[in-house]
């Protein structure tokens, strides 16, 4: 059995959350609930649980203020939160397990088994906080480690089937474990552009634009392929520069 405690600051909200938990997930056991940053720090100090549930905002502070007065954070994490569209793209961005509010009992069951099989989020907790701000860093699953890299520094990305390579200024590289897909919407808001269906590019980083033959050249002088519907777009794009 896995021992948690539910943070929220709202009474319906744990009651309901437990419920779901003791329905569908009975390897969970409930062992606490508390309704603060200050009581849910008291209650994990005394009851050292597996797993703690924890809504992002509440009456007396946030989540991240309940984490930095803990001297240890022995134990995995799923994060409550109201829908926010920011905050969800600062959880994909860190690779934190979340749940929105209302929470769904086929989302709260996926959470549970992927977190699970994950290790410590200390490192995660840290960089999700600093994507709260503005996103500069993003945590990329490989099969064995977590990576954390900047955004800045990712040159290219490729489809790999159900993975994805990226491409490094530095000239590394990295199979991450999630579709291209998923990060064409992560990433656009940071001058990135799916050029084709296999590939996403930093647009900073675009060295040439050969629109006759459509393709660019990147800044390694890697050649990749435009697509005739993205040609328009990518042109608006780099004299918006």
């Amino acid at each position: 059995m896995i021992n948690a405690i539910i943070i929220d600051d709202i009474p319906e909200a744990r009651t309901v959350l437990k419920a779901d938990l003791e329905n569908y997930c009975v390897n969970i056991n409930v062992v606490g609930e508390a309704e603060g940053v200050v009581s849910g720090a008291k209650v994990i100090k005394e009851l050292k649980p597996d797993l703690v549930f924890l809504d992002i905002q509440m009456q007396d502070g946030t989540g991240f203020d309940l984490l930095e007065i803990l001297p240890e954070k022995d134990f995995k994490l799923i994060f409550t939160t109201a829908s926010d569209e920011f905050a969800v793209k600062a959880f994909k961005f860190s690779a934190v397990d979340y749940l929105l509010k209302p929470i769904d009992p086929d989302e709260l069951m996926d959470a549970v088994s992927k977190v699970e099989q994950q290790d410590k989020p200390a490192e995660r907790i840290g960089l999700l906080k600093e994507n709260f701000d503005q996103p500069k860093r993003i945590a990329l699953n490989t099969l064995d480690k977590i990576h954390i890299v900047e955004v800045a520094e990712i040159l290219r990305c490729e489809s790999n089937i159900n993975y994805t390579m990226f491409y490094f200024l530095d000239g590394t590289k990295l199979l991450v474990t999630k579709t291209l897909k998923e990060f064409d919407k992560l990433l656009t808001d940071h001058y990135f552009i799916r050029v084709h269906q296999s590939h996403l590019v930093n647009a900073r980083f675009i060295k040439e634009f050969t629109k006759s033959d459509g393709y660019i050249i990147m800044k390694d002088g890697t050649k990749v392929p435009v697509s005739t519907r993205k040609k328009q777009v990518l042109m608006e794009m780099i004299q918006n520069f």
